[in-house]
């Protein structure tokens, strides 16, 4: 059996929330050895309704040579700085997404901790959805046959108190907005399920009624290097929020992710719905990113999603922003 490791959590914002519980539900496998944020009235607050042990300082978790891993959960504004920091003590990091503000930065990122040795996992949790799980064998089998086109559809909400933390929606703060905050998640899956995408030519817009830098509509179209063709659409001011969904067409059948849920219409009469059962528990998604990540630090291999992985999703996005402020057609390598 493999020793438990120790976890620290940098970021004791709302993110922290889904962490804390998956953490304190795999404690047979990690131990949370210290929770720390740059803010006193957070890390206060913290303590008062939590018993796991606040650092005053973030060089008392990096100087700790028993804590052998950080959980950043912390704007990412700041991800570059404290991923150094983190690889210059030894430490493996599991990242909250995005990997930073932008994607220069973010390949930064990815080469600090490569350059290192040490592992770096990214919070793109949609990927372990049962429903997801159940859709990639049958795509990888080859079942659904080749796709044909493809679409990904976010329509989401926030409302005036999401954006009125400080620096929440700018791009000084957040790199970006709905792209790289919101549907980065719904993106990561469209390109892990209906592989690279080739070319794009996008719009973004901001609603007027948001005082933000940044965009909280875009759309594309599409072009997947093997072909298929298909379409984005993302925003958060559709009121009251609705369930992302992402449609792949292939030859054989049809696969349909409507939130959580599954169902797959093949051309011969059968049909797959997904998942079964109750309801997973909201953080299940990220216990199961938790516990993939600490079976790949157990055997000394790279997590999914990896770095590199999210790499992909953040040219996707840069890709899209470029197209909008050029109004051309972008090709991705």
């Amino acid at each position: 059996m493999s020793p438990r490791h120790r976890m620290a959590i940098v970021g004791l914002g709302r993110a922290s929330r889904l962490h804390l519980a998956s953490l304190e539900r795999l404690s047979h496998r990690v131990e949370i050895a210290a929770c720390f944020s740059p803010s006193a009235l957070r890390r206060e607050a913290f303590a008062k309704v939590h018993s796991h042990r606040v650092a005053d300082h973030l060089d008392d978790i990096l100087a700790d040579p028993k804590i052998d891993a950080v959980l950043v959960l912390t704007p990412p504004s700041t991800h570059l700085d404290l991923v150094r920091r983190c690889a210059s003590s030894g430490k493996h990091v599991l990242l909250e997404k995005p990997v930073d503000v932008s994607l220069d930065r973010a390949k930064l990122v990815v080469g600090t901790m490569s350059d290192a040795g040490l592992r770096l996992g990214v919070v793109l949790q949609q990927r372990f959805r049962a429903s997801v799980r159940r859709l990639r064998p049958l795509l990888a089998a080859g079942e659904l046959g080749e796709l044909v086109s493809a679409s990904a559809t976010m329509r989401w909400w926030r409302g005036p108190e999401y954006y009125a933390e400080a620096g929440r929606g700018t791009s000084a703060r957040d790199g970006g907005g709905v792209l790289l905050t919101q549907a980065i998640h719904t993106l990561d899956l469209l390109l892990l399920l209906g592989g690279p995408i080739a070319e794009v030519t996008a719009m973004t817009g901001t609603s007027p009624h948001r005082a933000v830098d940044t965009e909280d509509m875009a759309a594309a179209a599409v072009r997947f290097r093997h072909g298929a063709v298909g379409s984005i659409d993302v925003t958060t001011a559709a009121f009251p929020g609705f369930d992302e969904r992402i449609e792949l067409v292939c030859d054989k059948a049809t696969a349909v992710l409507n939130g959580p849920h599954l169902a797959v219409h093949f051309r011969d009469g059968r049909r797959i719905e997904a998942p079964e059962g109750p309801p997973p528990a909201r953080f299940a998604a990220h216990q199961a990113l938790i516990e993939a990540f600490l079976d790949a630090l157990d055997v000394g291999r790279d997590p999914e999603p990896s770095g590199r992985d999210a790499l992909a999703v953040h040219g996707l996005i840069d890709a899209m922003l470029s197209s909008a402020r050029t109004q051309n057609v972008v090709r991705l390598a």
